[in-house]
């Protein structure tokens, strides 16, 4: 759809809805200690985007996981990032769900104990991104094995810098700021500037 594919759609989802929740529970914490309703309400509407947003990430990756080329390392910490996000989402829907079956009135317990949920709801989108990024830049996941083998054989290419451009390469950084040589990230093979 729109020229994305499953993979495609979960990279475009996932972070915004982490970033939702991860707000939602500031303003909740800034609520209860400043003692604004304005910030109680931010962080309502904040959790419900969050949460909407994060299942349709959820939607995406588990249509994104079987589209992709992978072998046994990527498929176990696949897994592993699946189950903590589900884990994760469960968390605040039912933060969400307890605020609105309460009538967003809740007894001082209430509101500590969903204030630790929403902490450790934070916790798991730290973890499960974590587990996300490890799939990307460790092992390439949602990378088509094509465009893949194809990328080595042009990082193993190498290529030349224009007179100058060397010193700039790195970050772009001006020539008198970057510190010594060129460097590559790790991983990359050996070849010539």
């Amino acid at each position: 759809m729109l020229g994305y594919d499953a993979p495609r759609w979960h990279a475009l989802l996932n972070d915004l809805p982490a970033a939702l929740l991860i707000v939602a529970v500031c303003f909740d914490l800034a609520a209860a200690t400043g003692k604004r309703e304005s910030l109680r309400w931010a962080g309502m509407w904040t959790l419900w985007a969050g949460v909407l947003g994060g299942w349709a990430a959820v939607v995406a990756g588990e249509l994104a996981k079987g589209s992709i080329d992978h072998g046994e390392a990527i498929h176990e910490l696949m897994q592993q990032h699946e189950r903590q996000g589900l884990v994760t989402m469960s968390i605040f829907t039912a933060i969400l769900a307890w605020k609105m079956y309460r009538r967003f009135a809740l007894a001082r317990t209430e509101e500590l104990v969903l204030r630790v949920l929403s902490i450790f709801g934070v916790a798991g989108i730290l973890y499960t991104g974590a587990a996300g990024g490890k799939l990307m830049f460790e092992h390439a996941a949602g990378i088509p094995t094509k465009t893949l083998e194809a990328e080595v054989e042009n990082r193993e290419a190498g290529h030349q810098h224009e007179p100058g451009e060397a010193e700039e390469h790195e970050h772009g950084a001006p020539a008198d700021t970057a510190k010594g040589a060129h460097v590559d990230p790790p991983g990359t093979p050996p070849h010539k500037h």
